[in-house]
């Protein structure tokens, strides 16, 4: 095994998978053949399930990148309403037995069954997205400086609104969402220390639903614009969807989050008024550690973190009125180039 702390960025693709039932929740598994010790990789999602625009389709873009390169099936699993942390050790054991390696929780909430999984097969690498806190010799922890990311797209909400008035909308009132809250309203008021934010956290919990509901952010994002934001940035998942079409209903600027949302195919309707995306290669990290599996043969193990620096966060550029906007850009050149040196010192909560 070996120890990284760096990650680069792989390009991933998107496909339809052929649908099936498991006992542990709705999954989908490829007709790719397989060989070798690894049956694939095992893919279980967070709340909010594949069809997220962010970062659940992230994942699994990496997923089917890493099967069809390695010639491998795989499964990727969704997770049901109101489940608990015996139902993601059941999903994730069932993975494991079945030959699927690497076995990856997408989210943090996976964190407590994979510690538990992991320490059952030692054989089998298994990878958890968004935690770190998982110190085994079989666990990849894929973490990200959502922070930086979130600094570039306050930069371009303040360097946007007309009316120097902009909001947040965060899913869930936790650690990791205050990384992209902090990093955002610093970056805006580097450019104007006066700005008016607006800041708001869905629930409490994940399992009241705040990344799962996008009429959650959708009513979120009407009270924002309402009070005057016209720039809106979401750390939202699922619920972000809300917060895009309530923006465009209202023509006014959303900034998406995780994926590249301005080129996300359900999204289309609301793209012309989705400035850029505050990107996380979560992808990538489920591709590297795949490749690490299966073609490589020597796992990647420890805590793999994107940043600024190593391609692993950044800003979506597919919006031209946002790539073509030559005073934003040089703003936000100058930002990143602070970051990569140490000159800017970003804050995560």
């Amino acid at each position: 095994m070996r120890r990284v702390s760096r990650i680069a960025v792989a390009g991933v693709a998107t496909a339809a998978l052929a649908v099936t039932v498991s006992a542990c929740g709705n999954s989908s598994t490829s007709s790719a053949g397989g060989s070798g010790k690894s049956k694939g990789i095992g893919l279980a999602y967070d709340i909010g399930g594949k069809g997220d625009q962010s970062f659940n389709d992230a994942a699994y873009a990496g997923f089917q990148k890493a099967e069809k390169d390695f010639g491998v099936a795989g499964r990727d699993v969704e997770p049901q309403e109101g489940e608990t942390d015996a139902d993601k050790v059941q999903r994730l054991e069932t993975l494991a037995k079945a030959g699927y390696n690497p076995v990856i929780g997408v989210g943090f909430v996976y964190a407590p069954a994979v510690k538990q999984v992991a320490a059952k097969f030692p054989k089998v690498t298994f990878g958890i997205i968004d935690d770190n806190e998982i110190h085994a010799k079989n666990v990849t922890d894929m973490v990200f400086h959502e922070e930086e990311s979130s600094y570039l797209a306050g930069v371009a909400a303040a360097k946007t609104t007309k009316k120097n008035h902009i909001g947040f909308i965060g899913g869930v009132n936790i650690p990791l969402i205050h990384k992209f809250e902090a990093g955002f309203i610093q970056g805006a008021k580097s450019v104007n220390p006066k700005i008016k934010i607006e800041s708001q956290f869905l629930t409490q919990t994940p399992q009241e639903g705040g990344f799962a509901s996008p009429d959650k952010g959708e009513n979120a994002a009407n009270g924002q614009i309402d009070a005057g934001a016209d720039v809106i940035y979401h750390a939202a998942g699922l619920s972000g969807q809300g917060v895009i079409k309530a923006a465009a209903t209202h023509k006014v600027w959303a900034i998406g989050v995780d994926s590249d949302q301005y080129s996300q195919s359900a999204l289309s309707s609301y793209k012309n008024y989705i400035l850029t995306s505050a990107l996380k290669n979560v992808s990538g990290s489920v591709y590297e550690l795949a490749k690490s599996v299966i073609k490589d043969k020597k796992p990647l193990t420890g805590e793999i973190r994107g940043s600024l620096a190593n391609g692993g966060v950044g800003l979506a550029d597919s919006n031209p009125v946002f790539k073509n906007n030559a005073d934003l850009q040089a703003a936000l050149k100058k930002a990143e180039q602070g970051i990569k040196d140490g000159s800017i010192k970003v804050k995560t909560s």
